[in-house]
């Protein structure tokens, strides 16, 4: 991917109004153009500018965290096959200007892919396990089983549960006091999660995107960008998604428009991060070995 690469998509409408009339009178015409003039200063201008690459030397790497208590950005390399239980995956710190701090903070484990921070350890999914890993020693304090488990994927938390992916059982799993418990199911290769304002819990599958309630039933929200991978969310109407085949959007109130695609260049967009203070995008390539930041400008 070359440095000067700047996908920008311009001035696209988040709402559709539709205007229905039989007969319609003058003043009738005249309130639809105010209302089309309204939707058109509503336009938003949005786009993403590469900033840095990584040296190609993060093998495989499928997902971004950023860190805000530490500033650090964790990336999970799976490194081997992405369901093989061969040891040799492994999660490395980046500092936000995209510098290798240290390339095998943790080694040794599986095919590891979503991350999230909880009080004072990272969980990662590795295969069929969620790891707790202490942030301050890299070490592993404790490795959940999941029964049953055939493809673990993102994870997210709400302070008191981690909740994470079952990407090939279609489900939406959660730890609460050690225990691993089912918060959904029926979720057709659900794969990306984030956790909004309220507890509000957000999903990636076939279906689109979609908010779930605290019962486990759901509302999709946008239905085009399906077989999403990476979530982030700006604010409880707008939101960045990556589909893993190399394609970005921005989706507001349920609309969405592409800010990104790299699918030419075969650099994929998997699990992605963000950087807040510096409204940063932090992809990973996968196959190119490569993460890549980008200035979101919104």
């Amino acid at each position: 991917m070359k440095p000067s690469n700047k996908f920008v998509f311009y001035s696209f409408i988040l709402s559709v109004f539709v205007f229905w009339s039989c007969g319609s009178n003058n003043s009738d015409t005249s309130t639809e153009e105010a209302t089309h003039e309204e939707e058109a200063d509503q336009a938003v201008t949005a786009s993403l500018e590469m900033v840095w690459e990584t040296p190609a030397e993060l093998t495989t790497n499928e997902s971004a965290h950023y860190e805000e208590s530490d500033g650090m950005i964790y990336v999970a390399n799976i490194e081997g096959g992405p369901t093989e239980k061969d040891g040799v995956g492994s999660i490395s710190k980046l500092s936000t200007k995209g510098e290798i701090v240290e390339r095998n903070w943790v080694s040794g484990l599986n095919a590891p892919k979503g991350m999230t921070v909880m009080g004072d350890y990272l969980y990662v999914t590795d295969v069929d396990r969620l790891l707790e890993i202490e942030l301050a020693t890299g070490k592993i304090n404790k490795a959940y089983t999941v029964e049953d488990a055939v493809f673990l994927n993102d994870a997210d938390n709400d302070g008191e549960k981690v909740y994470f992916t079952d990407m090939k059982a279609n489900k939406i799993l959660y730890l609460e006091n050690g225990e691993i418990k089912t918060f959904a199911e029926n979720q057709p290769n659900i794969n990306g999660l984030r956790i909004g304002n309220g507890n509000t819990l957000y999903g990636l599958d076939a279906d689109g995107f979609k908010k779930y309630n605290s019962d486990g039933s759901f509302e999709i929200i946008n239905d085009t960008v399906t077989g999403g991978d990476g979530l982030i969310i700006l604010n409880e109407d707008t939101f960045i998604a990556s589909k893993w085949g190399g394609e970005i959007f921005l989706i507001q109130n349920g609309e969405a428009v592409k800010l990104l695609d790299t699918t030419a260049e075969e650099s994929n967009t998997a699990d992605i991060g963000y950087v807040p203070e510096e409204k940063l995008v932090i992809v990973p390539t996968f196959f190119k070995d490569k993460v890549v930041a980008y200035k979101l400008s919104y």
